[in-house]
């Protein structure tokens, strides 16, 4: 498997410079672009749209704080839980119910927007719980990531579902 923080030259940790990731990805992505090697063998250009394949994956994994939070868990040999495995806390599946229930309830766009509201702040906390935990490379503490990743997953997705709702009500 590959390191994406090695391939973008980042330390190996949860909280990353946007910025720098960015600027990183576009002079990989002109290193590594296949229209710069139009003239070279079939082989050639072949390690290079692999390369450049492996600059876009990387890109996108880092820049999302679920998959990059995952790809350090991965790094480090800790094997993710499957999403089943989440459920254990019943706490929060409790509160999962709440959620749904709240959204399926909600038919005005002021409901739906103050859901929206609420779930960023879960979403921010929820960031910090995490990079808390990965700030350690300890066997508990990215335990505890990989099951916060896991609660984070729901969240975003509820974030899309509010938002589906959200352009459902006021496109009406």
């Amino acid at each position: 498997m590959m390191n994406y923080f090695e391939l973008y030259n980042l330390p190996e940790q949860f909280e990353i410079d946007l910025i720098k990731l960015k600027d990183h990805y576009q002079t990989l992505q002109k290193l590594t672009h296949p229209d710069r090697f139009a003239s070279a063998s079939e082989q050639q250009k072949r390690m290079y749209l692999t390369k450049n394949s492996q600059v876009n994956d990387a890109y996108s994994v880092l820049k999302s704080p679920i998959s990059r939070g995952e790809h350090l868990l991965i790094v480090r040999g800790v094997k993710l839980p499957s999403e089943q495995d989440t459920v254990g806390d019943i706490e929060f599946l409790m509160e999962q119910m709440e959620w749904r229930e709240t959204l399926d309830d909600a038919t005005s766009a002021q409901a739906l927007e103050k859901l929206v509201v609420d779930n960023h702040e879960i979403l921010v906390k929820q960031e910090k719980i995490i990079s808390a935990f990965l700030s350690h490379n300890r066997e508990q503490d990215n335990q505890a990531a990989a099951q916060e990743l896991g609660k984070m997953k729901f969240m975003v997705k509820l974030a899309d579902e509010i938002e589906t709702k959200l352009d459902r009500i006021t496109d009406s």
